[in-house]
């Protein structure tokens, strides 16, 4: 497996089978939790960039020869989509000075609301998966990622602003 290869699948977990976009999304979380624990929100934050810059790279060289433009197993679009849903998760367990596993519920809620908008694709997130080259692959995934961390945020609020009363 060429180095390209292995970045587009995150060392091979887009071969999973069935639903490897959960795949790379599970594997994502477990990835985010050494990384906030260590780092915080500014370490996740650097990761998103730089798992980004890797997809941009890697994407045009492993594109599979027979044509298909966002091929399942590339899962390097989902790290960085579920990482930015997380960001809410980082922020808040930062700000109140606990460890990131505190807010479990709102690694649940990441994880969930970002397949969600991963697979609807509702709005500006169906507008990105009709874009195409590599930026075409990642952008959809960044913007369910940000839908998601709105949704986390939105969550968040409700659940501390309104059922902690």
């Amino acid at each position: 497996m060429t180095p390209a290869r292995l970045a587009v699948t995150v060392l091979g977990v887009g071969l999973l089978r069935p639903a490897p976009g959960s795949w790379g999304s599970l594997f994502a979380c477990l990835l985010a939790g050494p990384l906030l624990w260590v780092g915080g929100p500014w370490l996740l934050l650097g990761a998103i960039a730089g798992a980004v810059a890797l997809g941009l790279w890697a994407i045009p060289l492993a594109a599979p020869p027979h044509g298909v433009e966002d091929p399942p197993e590339v899962v390097i679009d989902e790290l960085a989509g579920q990482w930015i849903a997380l960001l809410p998760v980082g922020f808040g367990a930062w700000a109140n000075g606990v460890g990131p596993g505190a807010l479990w519920p709102g690694w649940i809620a990441a994880f969930l609301l970002f397949r969600l908008f991963d697979i609807w694709k509702p709005g500006p997130i169906r507008w990105a998966d009709r874009r195409t080259g590599a930026w075409g692959v990642m952008l959809d995934d960044l913007f369910a990622g940000i839908a998601a961390a709105v949704g986390v945020v939105i969550l968040a609020g409700l659940a501390h602003g309104v059922l902690m009363r």
